[in-house]
C-alpha cells in the first residue's frame, strides 16, 4: 500500500527569529513554502512500505538540513510557534477568498504546523470511517501547548483549526461523521462547495475568480480527506512532530489500515461503552461517531493524560506508553514569553537535527 508523508516546519534563524525558508524551498520539487512565510513543507514520494517511507524521509531531511545549515537556519518541530509576533499570509487569491469568507477567525491558521499522512485508495469507506475514528491517536504526537504564549489545549494547533478557526463554518473544518459510501462523502463535499461558493460570492467574490481557485476536492480543511489527485485518503490532524515520532506513528497507522484491508470492519451502534474500539487480525470494530468525536476532542484537550484517551488508542492498535509528546515537555507554564519562545525553538531545532542524524544511522 503507497503511503506518504507531508509534513509543515517552522523556519528560524540563528536567534530563533521565525525566517522565510528562501532556499530551502529550492531544494527538489517537493519541497516548498508553505501559505505563511516562515513555513516549510517537505512531501515524500509515495512509498510502497513503511521502510522505504522511512529511508526516504530521512534521506529528504538530510538534504534540506545540509542546506538549512549553509543557510544558517533551522527546521522547528512544534505545532505552533508558542509565541511570536504576528504571522501574515503570503499574498494570493485563494488566501484573500478564504479570509473574505471565514472572516478574522481564519488567522488561527496561521500559527499552525502540521502533517499529513496520505494512504493509497483500497477500501475507502472503510479507510475514511477507520481514520475518523482514530483521529484521538493525534494526542500521540501533539508538539505544542501554546498559542501566543497562552496554554490552550495538549494540541493547540487543533484547538486553533477546530475551535477557533473554523467556529462559524464546522463542516469545512471539523471531524465528519462516518459514511456508508462514497457516494455519501461526494455529496458532502458538493454541499461545502455550493456553501462555500454562496458565501464567498456574497463576501463580493466574482465567481470566476471562486472556479480558479476552489474545487469540490480542495474547498474543506477537514481532518480526513479523500483527495482524487493523489489518489488518497489523506489524514490531516497530527501536529509537526519530530521524524522519529512520526515515523512511528504512520508506521502504527499504516499496520491498522492494512488489518482493514484483510478483515471486516463495523460499527458499534451503541458506542460500546468505556471498551469502545478494537483492532484484532480477527477484526475491527469502531465506536459509533459520537464517542469518536468526543474522544478526538479530549484528545486535543487532554492528550495522553486522559485515561480514556490512551485506553481507547491501545485497543485500536497503537503502542501508547512508546510515545513522548513534545507538548508533555514543555507544559506547564501559565505563560511563555517571546524570549523563551525563541529558546524553545532553537531547543527543538537541535532535537531534530539529532533526531534525524540518529534515523539515519538506523538506514542501512
Amino acid at each position: 500500500m503507497n503511503t506518504s508523508l507531508e509534513v509543515e516546519y517552522w523556519v528560524i534563524d540563528s536567534d530563533g527569529e521565525l525566517t522565510p525558508p528562501e532556499s530551502l524551498a529550492n531544494i527538489s520539487e517537493r519541497t516548498e513554502r508553505e501559505f505563511v512565510e516562515p513555513l516549510f513543507e517537505l512531501k515524500t514520494p509515495p512509498c510502497g512500505s513503511v521502510a522505504e517511507l522511512r529511508t526516504t524521509f530521512v534521506e529528504q531531511l538530510e538534504e534540506v538540513l545540509a542546506e538549512a545549515e549553509r543557510a544558517d537556519k533551522g527546521l522547528v518541530p512544534l505545532g505552533t510557534p508558542i509565541n511570536c509576533d504576528g504571522i501574515e499570509r503570503r499574498p494570493g487569491e485563494r488566501g484573500r477568498i478564504q479570509k473574505a469568507v471565514i472572516g478574522e477567525d481564519f488567522d488561527y491558521a496561521n500559527y499552525c504546523a502540521g502533517t499529513h499522512v496520505h494512504f493509497e485508495k483500497r477500501n475507502v469507506t472503510d479507510q475514511l470511517n477507520t481514520l475518523i475514528a482514530l483521529d484521538p491517536a493525534l494526542a500521540l504526537v501533539s508538539s505544542s501547548p501554546y498559542f501566543q504564549g497562552e496554554p490552550v489545549a495538549d494540541s493547540a494547533r487543533a484547538h486553533c483549526y477546530r475551535k477557533k478557526g473554523y467556529a462559524e463554518f464546522p463542516r469545512h473544518g471539523q471531524l465528519w461523521n462516518y459514511v456508508e459510501n462514497v457516494g455519501e462523502w461526494s455529496r458532502r463535499l458538493e454541499r461545502c462547495f455550493e456553501e462555500f461558493e454562496r458565501e464567498a460570492l456574497e463576501a463580493g467574490i466574482d465567481r470566476a475568480a471562486i472556479d480558479d481557485n476552489f474545487s469540490v476536492d480542495d474547498v474543506v480543511w477537514t481532518p480526513v480527506r479523500l483527495r482524487d489527485e493523489m489518489p488518497t485518503v489523506e489524514w490531516r490532524s497530527p501536529d509537526a512532530a519530530l521524524p522519529s515520532q512520526l515515523l512511528r506513528l504512520t508506521e502504527e497507522l499504516y499496520a491498522v489500515m492494512e488489518t482493514i484491508h484483510g478483515t471486516n470492519v463495523q460499527i458499534d451502534d451503541d458506542g460500546g461503552g468505556s471498551a469502545a474500539g478494537h483492532v484484532t487480525s480477527e477484526g475491527v470494530r469502531l465506536p459509533d461517531y459520537e464517542t469518536a468525536f468526543d474522544l478526538a476532542g479530549e484528545a486535543i484537550r487532554g492528550g495522553l493524560e486522559s485515561a480514556p484517551v490512551a485506553n481507547y488508542l491501545d485497543r485500536m492498535g497503537f503502542s501508547v506508553a512508546d510515545y513522548h509528546p513534545i507538548t508533555t515537555q514543555i507544559d506547564g507554564r501559565q505563560y511563555v514569553t517571546k524570549s523563551d519562545a525563541r529558546e524553545l525553538r532553537l531547543e527543538y531545532a537541535s532535537r531534530l537535527e539529532s533526531d534525524v542524524e540518529q534515523l539515519a544511522a538506523t538506514i542501512d
